[in-house]
Formats: C-alpha cells, sequence, structure tokens
C-alpha cells in the first residue's frame, strides 16, 4: 500500500469528519453523507481489497448505529441536526462511522490484533473526537454532563476498537473457510 494512498485515507476520513460535524451544527444534515458517498467511491475504487472494506464498514456501520443510537436514547448524547429521528444516531453521525470504517483496514491497520493498543486508541480517540464535536462546533450535546458523557464515550470506544477488528477478522475467516468448501 502506497504512501499516498495511507495519506488519502486521514485526509478523505477528516474531509468527512469536518464535513458532518460541521453541516450538523449548521442544520445540513446531508453534508456528511455527501462527504462520505464522494469519498467512499474514489477510496473503494483505489483500495487494495474492497471486499475487505465492505466488510468493515457494514460491521462498523451496524456498530455505530446500535451505539450511538443507545447514548442517544438514554441522553448522554444529544445530536445537533437530529434528521431523521431524535432518539437513534442521525444519518450524519452514521456517514463518518462509515468514513472511520474506511480507515480500519488502511491507516488504523496498525491496531489490527493488539487489542490493549486498540481498546486504548478507542477509550481516548473516541471521547476527543465528540468533545471536539461539541467545543469546536456545537454538533453535540452532553446530556448527562461532561463526566458522563466522556465516561460512556470512553467504555463504548474502547470496546469497539478492538471488537470492529475481532468481527471483522471472524467474517473473514468464514469466508474464506466457505471458499475452501466450495
Amino acid at each position: 500500500m502506497s504512501k499516498a494512498f495511507l495519506i488519502a485515507n486521514v485526509v478523505g476520513f477528516q474531509a468527512v469528519w469536518f464535513a458532518s460535524v460541521i453541516g450538523a451544527a449548521n442544520g445540513l444534515p446531508w453534508a456528511g453523507p455527501l462527504a462520505v458517498a464522494v469519498y467512499s467511491a474514489l477510496h473503494l475504487s483505489l483500495t487494495p481489497d474492497r471486499a475487505s472494506d465492505l466488510r468493515m464498514l457494514g460491521i462498523a456501520l451496524a456498530m455505530g448505529a446500535v451505539a450511538d443510537s443507545a447514548l442517544a436514547a438514554t441522553g448522554v448524547l444529544q445530536f445537533a441536526s437530529p434528521w431523521p429521528w431524535t432518539f437513534a444516531a442521525p444519518v450524519w453521525i452514521l456517514a463518518m462511522w462509515a468514513g472511520f470504517a474506511l480507515t480500519l483496514n488502511h491507516s488504523m491497520a496498525f491496531l489490527r490484533g493488539r487489542w490493549l493498543t486498540a481498546f486504548l486508541f478507542g477509550a481516548v480517540g473516541g471521547p476527543l473526537a465528540y468533545w471536539g464535536a461539541s467545543r469546536g462546533f456545537d454538533a453535540v450535546a452532553f446530556g448527562q454532563g461532561l463526566p458522563v458523557a466522556m465516561a460512556a464515550l470512553a467504555v463504548t470506544w474502547g470496546i469497539a476498537m478492538p471488537a470492529l477488528y475481532a468481527l471483522h477478522g471472524a467474517g473473514r475467516g468464514a469466508a474464506v473457510r466457505a471458499r475452501a468448501a466450495a
């Protein structure tokens, strides 16, 4: 994998993150989904392993929908532009999960198999991303206060990071076994 591809991978995700957060903060919940559609199309046309990236994308979208919906339903997170619903993860936050998923096999592949590092990366990085969206852009608010939100996000993301790799690996192993049996 080329250095240029890895740099583009990071820059593409950051573009999705900013489009999502700035869009949501300004009543434009479609900005993130539009950005991730463009980024995903470019990424998937260039990636060396499209099937693996699509598998990770599906896993991350499902995990993100459940995790952020639970945090929204319990009032821990309150999303700006909560379209199309107020009780679950809005479409713009799911766009961020999709963009993030496309980094996991590439610029963040160093976390694969390093369960403690992945846990710590998630437990620190996840809350910081939401805090940045809150402080810099007002895209998310913490309904039960900053300490509760940071703790909930640290636990959620600390578990999510190694779980994403574990689920992806389990799916890959099942696909290989199925092809071998055929």
